[in-house]
This record gives C-alpha cells, structure tokens and sequence, in this order.
C-alpha cells in the first residue's frame, strides 16, 4: 500500500497540473505490477487521443487492467466512438465492479447519449460506492442535471 502512494506522490510531483487528468481518472489501481499512465494521461490531456489510443492498447495487451479499460472508454468517448467506449467501460467494471471513475464515465457516456435510465444507475452505483460523498458522483450528479 505504501508502495502505492509513494508512487502516487512521485507522479502528482512530476506532472504539470494541467496535464493531469482529474485523481479518479486512475484511482482504483490494485496491484503493484500496474502500468504508469503517467504519458497516456497526459496525452489524454492534451487531446492527442490517438497516441493515448496507441499506448492504452499496448498495456491492455500486456495484462488486462480495469484502469487501462477505462482510460481507454474514456478516450475513445471522447473521440466520440460511444459504441466502443461502451465496450472499454463494460471491461473496467467486469475487473472491477467498484471503479469509481468508470461508474463516473460511464454515466457520462450514458448522458451523451440521452440513456438518462443508466446515467441515473450509474449514479445509483456512486452512491452506494460513497454514501458520504466523492468527486466521481459530485461530477455525475453535475452532468445528469446539467443534461435535464
């Protein structure tokens, strides 16, 4: 565990704030043989969503992981291709049920596409992940009403 927020610390430390994504883009990371994302969010960042693209699939070849599938949902729910997005979110979760950011992108996908019903799920799922509260269902709670 130790292990895991020094490697956290050393990352924010090496960043630019703006080339980070938001902390629970990659927040549910379990073992220790996981790929830093460091350059693939940055890229994701800086909108160069083909090289994420690139990276995210060289680590996804590598050893399957939920953070990897849903930076990968991410990026390409950006690029617009929900249908595949859907499929990278829908992995993440099969890995790990209790991904925050996945529920969190997912929803959001969820309310791109008008599907309201599951945006609304998703939310559900945050709640019961965080009854006290947390960013990735603050920020869905945004967007759901933000969209109505």
């Amino acid at each position: 565990m130790m292990k895991h927020i020094l490697l956290a610390l050393a990352v924010i430390a090496a960043a630019p704030a703006a080339a980070i994504l938001p902390a629970h883009a990659v927040d549910n990371i379990e073992s220790t043989d996981a790929p830093d994302l460091t350059s693939v969010r940055a890229k994701i960042a800086a909108k160069d969503y083909s090289g994420a693209l690139t990276e995210l699939r060289g680590f996804a070849n590598e050893s399957p992981q939920a953070d990897v599938y849903n930076l990968m949902g991410y990026t390409l729910r950006k690029t617009g291709d929900y249908r595949t997005s859907l499929t990278y979110y829908t992995k993440a979760l099969e890995l790990q049920p209790d991904h925050r950011a996945a529920r969190e992108y997912l929803g959001e996908l969820y309310v791109e596409t008008g599907d309201m019903p599951h945006a609304r799920a998703q939310l559900a799922e945050l709640t019961r992940l965080c009854p006290a509260g947390c960013e990735e269902r603050d920020d869905l709670q945004r967007a759901i009403t933000a969209a109505n």
